[in-house]
């Protein structure tokens, strides 16, 4: 079997509860969304098909514990499943990091899912798969990404709709140099929200950019 694979890569974990760890990066090409903050648009076309051994050679290469599938939007590549099945085969532990419109219901329950609900600030709003938040386990996380404060109300409103600081963590993060980072922390506070609110190290540290 083989995968469109735009790259992979070692990196510290910008983002969710991993953040800091050193992590090696399997970016698939491809996505069914044109949210408009996207920072990965340069996945959407291009790579090269690489069959799973060359995938798990060159992830095994970097030494590292931590693998993070993630696109683009992994989930779009039918093999997606089979490969996540053999990175925590090898021991690796695993996250993939997809939108709430593909279905999650499938991924190997030893992976960590990180999955992105789509604000109405995205323009992808319509596209969440509801039924998603059913499958979500403890192990997982949702994130937020927030345009602005309208943004934020909305995301405030679904997470009492579907009581999701009780299924797993919670992420809230701001779109990279559109919503100011000190902005949404304050809200946060004063709502007494219990998420975490989170900024992008990656960017932080070596700005945006591919292999980061």
């Amino acid at each position: 079997m083989s995968l469109r694979i735009f790259e992979i890569f070692h990196s510290l974990q910008g983002e969710s509860s991993r953040v800091g760890l050193p992590t090696v990066f399997v970016r698939l090409t491809g996505c069914p969304l044109r949210c408009g903050y996207c920072d990965t648009e340069y996945a959407f076309h291009g790579g090269s098909t690489k069959s799973f051994e060359e995938i798990l050679a060159n992830v095994a290469s970097y030494q590292a514990q931590y693998v993070c599938v993630t696109g683009g939007e992994p989930l779009a590549q039918k093999g997606c499943h089979a490969l996540l099945k053999m990175l925590c085969d090898a021991g690796y532990q695993v996250s993939i990091e997809t939108s709430g419109a593909m279905d999650i219901s499938q991924v190997d329950r030893r992976v960590s899912v990180i999955m992105d609900i789509k604000t109405p600030g995205s323009g992808e709003v319509g596209k969440n798969l509801w039924s998603n938040i059913s499958a979500l386990e403890a192990k997982d996380e949702v994130k937020f990404v927030l345009v602005d404060r309208a943004d934020y109300d909305w995301a405030k409103q679904i997470l009492a709709q579907y009581d999701l600081t009780q299924k797993c963590p919670v992420l809230l993060s701001p779109v990279y140099k559109t919503l100011p980072p000190a902005d949404l922390a304050t809200w946060v506070l004063e709502d007494r929200l219990p998420v975490r609110m989170q900024v992008q190290l990656h960017k932080i540290l070596w700005g945006e950019k591919a292999g980061v």
